[in-house]
């Protein structure tokens, strides 16, 4: 079905703008800018659309003395229990125009305009509540260094050595270490002061420490310098209703932009996540 064109009313405005220029920007950008989207498990099964989602964390099998399956008559159990995700968060963003604002800028001019904030404050959201989850869940982690890069290196250990019924160690491949702007910056300028580094002291980012990547984000909550984590350790379901035509408010000669959108937010794999907090 042929997209909805420009509202009726304005097309003798020569307002011929086909909305689905728009249509479509609210996932990309959201893919695009969102840390959050980049770091969450995608590792689920179900709809979103129906109202939650399921991810399964397998237990490690276990080596047991040939012939111990024969004698008990069965092999082991496959644990898997599910986990289980609910898009329990609504949202919603709806702002008003009036006639001489769409006569002036065009349909697709505002339209671009307010998605492109919209986009701005629906990323935010996101990845406030991701990272929020995501400390909330983690546990703290108290360094014994007080170099800004023995820290992290000892932040990573702490991470690959991870061992329990799901875990026996993790690769630094899958790490991802989240810092606050100030620690970002702390970081920055100790690694701009070593001989011999191999950092460009010149750009903006440093993106890998150790076969690390990393990241900074004003997102973080407050109290925290950073945060390391498993990549895909907390999930976050997200569905958005993507953008289609301004509305036409009754009684009325404004028009309504909106944006609706739903997530929820919960952290799988706690026990691959630590925290430093600020001293």
């Amino acid at each position: 079905m042929a997209r909805t064109k420009a509202l009726s009313l304005l097309q003798a405005a020569s307002t011929k703008a086909d909305l689905s220029e728009i249509y479509g920007i609210v996932i990309d950008n959201v893919m695009k800018d969102t840390l959050s989207s980049a770091l969450k498990s995608q590792a689920y099964t179900g709809n979103p659309a129906t109202g939650s989602v399921e991810f399964k964390r397998f237990e490690n099998s276990e080596a047991k003395t040939y012939g111990t399956a024969r004698t008990a008559g069965k092999g082991d159990a496959i644990t898997a229990p599910p986990i289980t995700v609910n898009i329990d968060t609504h949202k919603e963003i709806v702002e008003e125009c009036t006639k001489f604002d769409l006569d002036t800028f065009g349909v697709s001019g505002i339209m671009a305009r307010r998605a492109a904030n919209h986009i701005d404050t629906m990323t935010t959201d996101l990845d406030v509540a991701f990272f929020s989850t995501a400390c909330s869940s983690a546990t703290t982690f108290t360094p014994t260094a007080t170099d800004p890069l023995d820290i992290l290196e000892e932040a990573i250990l702490k991470l690959e050595t991870v061992k329990n019924k799901h875990v026996r160690g993790t690769n630094r491949i899958n790490h991802r270490i989240i810092l606050s702007p100030a620690y970002y910056s702390t970081v920055r300028n100790k690694l701009d002061s070593v001989i011999n580094s191999n950092v460009d002291t010149a750009s903006e980012e440093f993106g890998m420490f150790h076969g690390v990547k990393v990241y900074s984000t004003i997102n973080l909550p407050d109290e925290i310098d950073f945060l390391i984590m498993h990549n895909g350790a907390v999930a976050q379901p997200a569905i958005v209703n993507q953008y289609s035509n301004a509305e036409k408010i009754p009684l009325s000669n404004d028009f309504a932009v909106s944006l609706f959108y739903d997530y929820g937010t919960k952290a799988l794999t706690p026990d691959l996540m630590f925290k430093k907090v600020s001293e």
